[in-house]
């Protein structure tokens, strides 16, 4: 395999195979873009199926070595990786905002987050530690062991270009396996990093890959008899294609899908804390976000004052480049800025009410850049598409409810589960909710609930398709699989070579 060198390659990002950067064999590229300008930063390698076979063998040649090395040499090398990550959080963040978008502290907060995995993941130890049981049986013992899969792909979408690669990729190299990559190919440059800083740490060659590319590369992937596993986190339609191709082809698969999150603010609530959260979730990153809250759901009769809050608080919000002193940030492409603002006059003919309309934002940035501004719509009513779609933009929807169980309703009866939120200050009405809520996710008074890295994310109904949500020990469970051994030694006690018996089960 070659790995060039010169800085004048033909190739602006290339893959990352075999522990170096390499270009590959496709002429095919792709642009990555400024969202702050618009203008085009770059251009990214889009690997053909051949380059997706090339590194997903320089995984394979890389697979039993680290299959074999000891845990604590892995467990060593996740330390070395978790202290360089939290040194060079501030590039990171840097790269994510100059392809994504987001402003530098959230870009920053983003790494922490995939930091906390890589935390967990370096007690690996401790967490792939099996059962023993002595004398189950006379003078025979059972126990069991958790080993890992071989080669996993992990499929990760633009909105996380940091995190959710770290959700999968610390666990499942912890775990014993090399991995393979697949970045967005809108926001690529975080996915380098970072395997530069794998490589730092001492991971052996071929552990860490990352192959750039689109629909032909995800198909190789998925279909490729080498690679055992798939972790993907994107859209509900992708996902749901992701995890019928791969099961198709034998593989074990976690696919997270998308979403429609659900606030519920109950009368009797803080409205102050409340118009807080609303905003912080449903415009931060841009809405960008798969727990961005979009359909804050007004139990009567909170609507008229909460929303009066949250229009203040959208006020004095600052939308612009993510390196100045903003809020909130440009969305990624040009397409999807115009496909988030198309919503905004598909709510208003469809008879929702466009209190703030994001299209007269003033905007802190260029001219070119793909600028939306915070929209908020009431009196919006389940048919509407802004209601029903994952808009995945700065668009937040008040539903008007009459009652509790109105509410519940609501949410129970949408197509996604993934995360939801109620804001109440009555503790019975709040434990109801949590228990009779169907979704994975679930917030007290916390507008965004998702976990911290020892318990796992994932969701219900269309926002997961597999049994294993993201990280924790549901991540240690899907990237190993379970072995028990039952074992008995002739000499260690009497009776213990049994005699002949032709019965299913001997005497104990």
């Amino acid at each position: 395999m070659n790995h060039p060198t010169d800085q004048n390659a033909r190739i602006t990002i290339p893959h990352w195979a075999g522990g170096k950067p390499w270009d590959g064999t496709s002429t095919r590229t792709g642009t990555v873009h400024d969202p702050a300008t618009g203008e085009v930063s770059g251009t990214v390698a889009l690997a053909s199926a051949a380059d997706v076979d090339e590194v997903v063998a320089a995984a394979s040649r890389a697979a039993a070595d680290w299959r074999r090395a000891s845990l604590t040499k892995r467990a060593a090398v996740l330390f070395r990786f978790r202290e360089l990550l939290a040194q060079n959080t501030d590039d990171v963040a840097a790269a994510i905002t100059a392809e994504h978008g987001k402003v530098l502290s959230d870009a920053a907060g983003e790494v922490q987050r995939g930091l906390e995995v890589a935390e967990f993941a370096c007690g690996i130890p401790h967490l792939l530690k099996g059962g023993f049981s002595e004398n189950a049986s006379t003078n025979l013992d059972v126990y069991s062991l958790r080993q890992p899969l071989g080669v996993v792909a992990v499929i990760s979408p633009f909105n996380f270009p940091a995190m959710v690669p770290l959700w999968f990729v610390p666990i499942a190299i912890a775990c014993g396996n090399p991995v393979v990559l697949k970045p967005s190919e809108k926001d690529p440059s975080a996915s380098l990093l970072i395997a530069r800083l794998w490589a730092e740490a001492g991971l052996p060659e071929g552990v860490f890959n990352v192959v750039h590319g689109d629909k032909e590369a995800v198909d190789r992937l998925l279909e490729h008899d080498d690679v055992k596993a798939v972790s993907f986190v994107g859209s509900t339609p992708v996902a749901r294609y992701v995890y019928e191709t791969a099961t198709r082809h034998g593989k074990r698969v976690q696919a997270l899908g998308g979403a429609k999150n659900h606030m519920v603010v109950l009368p009797d609530a803080d409205l102050d804390l409340a118009a807080d959260a609303a905003v912080n979730a449903g415009f931060g990153s841009a809405g960008e976000r798969c727990m961005a809250i979009s359909a804050l759901v007004a139990v009567e009769p909170v609507a008229d004052p909460l929303i009066h809050k949250i229009r203040e608080r959208m006020a004095g919000l600052r939308v612009g480049d993510g390196r100045r002193s903003c809020d909130m940030g440009p969305l990624i492409t040009a397409e999807h800025r115009d496909r988030v603002a198309s919503y905004l006059d598909a709510g208003v003919a469809a008879g929702a009410e466009l209190v703030v309309d994001g299209r007269q934002y003033p905007i802190d940035g260029a001219d070119g850049g793909f600028w939306l501004g915070p929209s908020l719509f009431d009196r919006v009513t389940p048919e509407m598409s802004i209601y029903t779609d994952e808009i995945f933009g700065p668009v937040l929807s008040v539903v008007r409810a009459d009652s509790y169980d109105d509410a519940l309703e609501l949410v129970n009866r949408n197509q996604y589960g993934n995360g939801t939120a109620i804001f109440t200050n009555d503790g019975g009405a709040a434990r109801r909710f949590q228990s009779e809520v169907e979704v994975g996710m679930v917030g007290v008074n916390v507008p965004i609930p998702v976990p911290v890295a020892y318990y796992s994310f994932g969701g219900w109904k269309s926002s997961l398709f597999g049994d294993s949500h993201a990280y924790g020990t549901d991540g240690v469970h899907f990237f190993t699989r379970s072995k028990v051994v039952t074992s008995r030694w002739p000499g260690s006690g009497a009776g213990d070579r049994g005699g002949v018996s032709l019965s299913f089960n001997p005497t104990r």
